[in-house]
């Protein structure tokens, strides 16, 4: 073997364990969708999030819970996804979000429904007015 050939393997696999490490560093995020009807087409969910340079399976992973249309699932189901521990709850239609409303104070949600304020998910629009207010509030919250 040539010395220019022994050197550039030596710096590689002195290299590999640093590679290895950077890409441990970056853990993987878990998004809990809660669905009061049916299975919802993720599609265009998953679209977005992989222009933004997420990809299930390699940097995020989506827990679905569907209630099929039984409210009184939500509960369960939204509890479920906080014992799994996910870093943010989508919550698709008024009762899934207020069952997650009631499971958490401390992971953020996400809200696909109707007026939160006329719904009583929320008091007032404030606090989303200003940029990093939502997670300045979840801390607040712990």
């Amino acid at each position: 073997m040539k010395r220019r050939e022994f050197i550039t393997l030596l710096g590689g696999a002195a290299a590999l364990p640093l590679a290895a490490r950077a890409q441990q560093a970056q853990r993987m995020r878990r998004i809990g969708v809660l669905l009061a009807g049916g299975p919802e087409p993720l599609g265009p969910f998953r679209e977005a999030l992989s222009e933004l340079g997420y990809v299930a399976g390699k940097n995020i992973q989506i827990e679905v819970r569907s209630a099929k249309g039984q409210d009184a699932r939500l509960a369960g189901l939204a509890a479920e996804l906080v014992r799994s521990r996910v870093d943010v709850i989508v919550a698709v239609q008024t009762p899934a979000a207020h069952a997650a409303k009631n499971a958490t104070r401390d992971i953020l949600i996400v809200i696909l429904a109707g007026d939160p304020i006329a719904t009583g998910l929320i008091s007032n629009l404030a606090p989303a007015a200003r940029p990093g207010c939502a997670a300045d509030a979840a801390r607040r919250r712990r």
